[in-house]
């Protein structure tokens, strides 16, 4: 399976569905630094610079689409409060405009948990548009074994006519991945791996085990200002940006899983 990665940063995305077995075959991305990263580490992928200018033509078709498009004004600390509509959040408009133009056999969508009130029925009514259903869930880092929460919004759409990309009995899941019912509001979270959180601590078994030990520290070590050390501001900021590879990896296997079964069928 192939992929394409929108606002794709320093390359979470990427780094995570390489993990699961896909192939990169492009990517669109904005921040000079952030390329220069990428550049480094995808230095055989075609790269785009500006998603307003992208255009997807059939040599560039691919089986997945993936991106985390810009949640400052959507964001609980946006001093504008514009929600999906504001100067950056609006850009979900350029991926709408090139789901539609590519036409992926799936969509992975990541942004802040406050996108549940301000603009996943705007991403949800646009996805049904272009004839996509979908799933989500908030799934927290700690899900993968982080010391921390950051609980980020996560949203798979497939193709109206196919299968359910994310539903299926244990068997059909790839080893390690274990399903639980989920109260979130989309199926997303009925098959996941690692920790579900209990009254806000972490309550974890299986492959996701970690220690309780300060458990809400809520990042690692990381010192915010630091003069003479290159390109700092830099590295944290994209970090800062970044998604974590880890659960893109494991939705990648899930899609890889649905795929081989559907091949075998």
């Amino acid at each position: 399976m192939t992929f394409g990665e929108l606002f794709a940063g320093i390359g979470g995305f990427g780094l995570g569905l390489e993990r699961a077995g896909m192939k990169c075959k492009w990517q669109v991305e904005i921040d000079p630094y952030a390329a220069r990263v990428l550049e480094k580490n995808w230095a055989g992928v075609e790269r785009f610079a500006d998603v307003r200018d992208f255009t997807p033509t059939e040599e560039k078709y691919v089986d997945v689409i993936c991106g985390g498009f810009p949640c400052q004004d959507i964001s609980l600390a946006s001093r504008t409060g514009a929600g999906i509509s504001g100067k950056k959040s609006g850009l979900w408009s350029e991926f709408s405009r090139i789901i539609g133009l590519a036409r992926p056999k799936y969509v992975i969508i990541e942004n802040s948990p406050v996108l549940s009130s301000r603009g996943l029925d705007r991403v949800l009514a646009d996805l049904a548009t272009l004839g996509y259903d979908a799933e989500w869930s908030v799934v927290p880092a700690s899900a993968v074994g982080a010391p921390h929460r950051r609980d980020r919004l996560w949203i798979v759409a497939y193709a109206n006519g196919e299968h359910d990309a994310m539903r299926g009995d244990r068997e059909d899941l790839p080893e390690g991945v274990a399903c639980r019912e989920s109260d979130t509001g989309g199926s997303l979270g009925d098959c996941w791996q690692g920790c579900e959180a209990e009254s806000g601590q972490g309550a974890c078994d299986g492959p996701a085990t970690i220690e309780t030990t300060d458990w809400w520290k809520a990042e690692p070590d990381v010192d915010r200002v630091a003069d003479g050390v290159p390109h700092r501001v830099d590295r944290l900021r994209c970090l800062g940006n970044a998604v974590v590879p880890q659960i893109v990896e494991q939705i990648g296997r899930l899609l890889m899983a649905k795929e081989e079964k559907s091949c075998r069928g």
